[in-house]
């Protein structure tokens, strides 16, 4: 798994594998794109800060301290 977050845009972005992408889908702020056999590949998690101070318990320590130190 890799956590990418992109502080000018405000975008976390967590990769769970590296298959090919075939279609994504929008709930809110969370964008989720998944392989041809429906399997999860990556979450995009828009205005990143702000969905991580709502919900920072859920996340590593590590990646609510690079997103919330921003």
């Amino acid at each position: 798994m890799k956590v990418n977050y992109n502080k000018k845009d405000d975008i976390l972005m967590i990769e769970f594998n590296d298959k090919p992408i075939d279609y994504a889908e929008q709930s809110k702020d969370v964008i989720a794109h998944f392989s041809p056999k429906n399997e999860l590949v990556l979450l995009e998690i828009l205005d990143a800060s702000k969905f991580l101070k709502e919900t920072s318990h859920a996340f590593p320590r590590e990646v609510r301290q690079q997103i919330l130190a921003s």
